[in-house]
């Protein structure tokens, strides 16, 4: 492995060293990832078996969530670079996130769940942008990497503690999906506690200038081809990741009980969260997009045994192919728009990088439901390797400063 001009092995500093303002968002993400997950882990059984919803439905609501949240990430985040406030927004997002936790106990039908949902993506989208460019901001260039792996792999322990906690709380209630939902609202309170009192925003630095109007064309000119390559190749390459609720589905339709079902997404985000530090550290020394390339690859091969799998245990392996591949992925993502953007236009960068792949995150989910209506759940596994594969070729013509 070659090692990237202006990166050296004595460059890099032990996680210890990462600063304290990328561990308290770590923690904070962490938190509000626990209390997400143990709703996102049952959601689809609950809409699916107690409700009677369609599996496309299914897809339509993940798809919708989570491309409200991409649309209001690149007004939060050309808003920060605008006011230079980026906590500020992070602390509303949280907030907003948690105080629609307890909609979902409460919800008497499915259109107080997919209301509840979009609000809650809401509060995602608001806090997104302006927090991985604060991530940006407190990391130094050579600590770029390894901080948002940390922090993302701080995110997805969350991630997973939560279908966990899950799993445990539906064996304890018999299968009480609204009691595990009330228990989900304790750790999204606690999240923004700890957004509040222990994030600190370094703010703009004297020599940065203000963007005037950070969507403007002109501003929106400063962002090069590099970024815009970077944002091409993760739109194909969120076609082939649609949403995680087709994991949790796929345990079903092989005759996972409800109450085990969630222990997909546990195995998935233990590989997610063990791969991330690792690989984002390792990021700051050898090529980013070399590593990306390898991660298209596993996500290949998750595809391919997901598409074929007979029971759990195939499943798992699955899943835990997937985790791996959003291990080596999706940090590396984040620093690659950091790496190409302008400081002071980094939320706006982030912003527009979510806006596109949100939407394709849309059309990745309907596709995905459609396709498992239609032809079922091995097409759209083999949907997924096939867009991967696109992505990998497209990280061919990548502009040479990022390939070296």
């Amino acid at each position: 492995m070659t090692v990237e001009p202006g990166r050296s092995a004595a460059a890099i500093t032990p996680w210890r060293d990462v600063p304290r303002g990328v561990w308290a968002l770590g923690f904070v993400s962490l938190f509000m990832d626990v209390s997400s997950e143990m709703i996102h882990a049952l959601l689809p059984v609950y809409l699916v078996t107690a409700l009677g919803t369609a599996v496309i439905t299914v897809g339509i609501i993940e798809g919708i969530a989570e491309a409200t949240a991409s649309i209001v990430k690149v007004f939060s985040g050309a808003l920060s670079d605008w006011i230079g406030k980026r906590k500020l927004l992070a602390a509303v997002g949280y907030g907003l996130a948690a105080l629609t936790k307890p909609v979902f106990p409460l919800a008497p039908s499915v259109g107080w769940l997919i209301a509840a949902r979009f609000v809650d993506r809401l509060g995602k989208g608001i806090r997104g942008a302006p927090r991985d460019a604060l991530v940006a901001d407190l990391s130094p260039s050579h600590l770029r990497g390894a901080s948002f792996g940390l922090r993302q792999s701080l995110d997805t322990i969350g991630a997973f503690l939560g279908p966990l906690a899950a799993i445990a709380l539906m064996w304890v209630t018999a299968d009480h999906f609204v009691s595990v939902f009330w228990i989900a609202v304790i750790p999204a309170f606690v999240s923004f506690a700890l957004v509040l009192v222990a994030v600190r925003d370094p703010g703009r630095p004297a020599e940065l200038r203000a963007p005037r109007m950070p969507l403007s064309r002109g501003e929106l000119g400063r962002l090069d081809r590099a970024y815009w390559w970077v944002v091409a190749v993760a739109t194909v390459f969120t076609l082939a990741r649609f949403s995680e609720a087709f994991l949790v589905l796929k345990a079903q339709s092989v005759g996972v009980a409800a109450t085990l079902v969630a222990v997909v997404l546990v195995v998935m985000n233990v590989f997610y969260a063990l791969s991330a530090y690792p690989i984002g550290a390792l990021s700051d020394r050898v090529s980013r997009p070399m590593l990306l390339m390898l991660g298209l690859i596993v996500l290949v091969a998750a595809d391919a045994v997901l598409a074929f799998a007979p029971g759990l245990a195939a499943v798992s392996i699955g899943a835990a192919l997937w985790g791996l591949h959003m291990g080596m992925t999706q940090g590396l993502l984040s620093a690659l728009v950091a790496d190409t953007a302008p400081p002071e236009l980094r939320g706006t960068a982030f912003g527009m990088f979510n806006l596109v792949t949100g939407l394709a995150l849309l059309l990745a989910s309907v596709i995905a439901g459609a396709l498992w209506d239609a032809a079922g759940s091995q097409a759209t596994f083999l949907a997924g390797a096939a867009f991967a594969a696109v992505a990998a070729v497209g990280l061919l013509g990548l502009p040479r400063r990022l390939a070296a």
